[in-house]
């Protein structure tokens, strides 16, 4: 049996007969006789009692007639589900992120809610490191990073850049200036972000040409701890201006310019290549890009 049949013998049952059946179904009469005789041959019993000129329901015919309401609601609810999705009357959106890449978000985030107001969205904190993995293992549709991930089968959408400053208190002696060399840095003590990362490698890999020391006497697990110790004056620090742009905006550190140390990231969505995104998240994403 098919779901086809189970609605002719529903809609002959509530008619109360085959011509009306038929009309209500847009076919003729003869084909809504054709699919009762078809379904009746797949249960293996009469299922509409034929002495009744009204569609009357035999035993078996009122047991498969309450199955088939109750299929045919299921396709329905199913229809209407993915109706909803396609409209973004509902859906999630998952992505991943990392303490840094998420502030970048934040603008498409806030106008992807007032545009979807009913799909529901979840950002993972990951490691860098491995976002793309968790996207490419679909534990999230997108992810966000600040490098191109060299894993195959990935798209990557660039939606920002961001360039590395040096983080100072208001009172330290060069917070007057603008611009410094690494040279000018060798004496100062360093607030780190605990996490490994390609763009620390490549800050200490320039120290080490210009023969600088590299002083870093405290790791920390979030930028926001560092922004906080270098206004209190513990130490200066080499952070992403996005991530201390309220600090700044405060005047509550200082943010300089190393000339020897120009290191703009861009800041990328990616998510796979080969799979359709879901609606709420393809829209998502172009909205991610409008906001860029």
């Amino acid at each position: 049996m098919d779901l086809a049949e189970l609605e002719v013998l529903v809609a002959v049952a509530q008619e109360k007969g085959f011509s009306r059946a038929a009309e209500r179904l847009h076919r003729t009469q003869p084909a809504v006789s054709q699919a009762i005789r078809r379904l009746e041959e797949d249960v293996g019993t009469r299922l509409l009692d034929r002495s009744s000129k009204h569609g009357t329901l035999t035993a078996a015919g009122q047991l498969l007639y309450a199955h088939a309401q109750r299929l045919l609601g299921l396709r329905r609810d199913a229809e209407n589900e993915v109706r909803e999705l396609r409209h973004l009357d509902r859906g999630k959106v998952a992505l991943a992120a990392n303490e840094y890449t998420v502030l970048h978000l934040l603008d498409a985030l806030a106008e992807f809610r007032r545009r979807h107001p009913k799909v529901r969205v979840e950002v993972k904190r990951s490691l860098a490191s491995e976002i793309p993995s968790e996207v490419l293992g679909r534990d999230v549709e997108i992810g966000i990073v600040t490098y191109r991930p060299p894993q195959p089968g990935l798209t990557v959408v660039p939606i920002a850049s961001d360039d590395l400053v040096l983080l100072v208190a208001p009172g330290h002696p060069l917070a007057g200036r603008t611009r410094v060399s690494i040279r000018q840095l060798g004496g100062e003590v360093f607030l780190a972000h605990n996490v490994r990362s390609t763009n620390r490698e490549r800050v200490v890999k320039a120290f080490e040409r210009h023969r600088t020391p590299l002083q870093i006497v405290m790791e920390l697990p979030t930028l926001d701890a560092i922004n906080r110790l270098v206004a209190a004056g513990v130490g200066v620090a080499l952070v992403p201006r996005r991530a201390a742009e309220a600090e700044i905006a405060r005047g509550e550190v200082v943010a300089l310019t190393v000339r020897d140390l120009r290191l703009p990231r861009a800041v990328n969505l990616v998510y796979r290549t080969a799979v359709e995104l879901s609606h709420a998240a393809a829209a998502f994403v172009a909205c991610a890009r409008e906001r860029a």
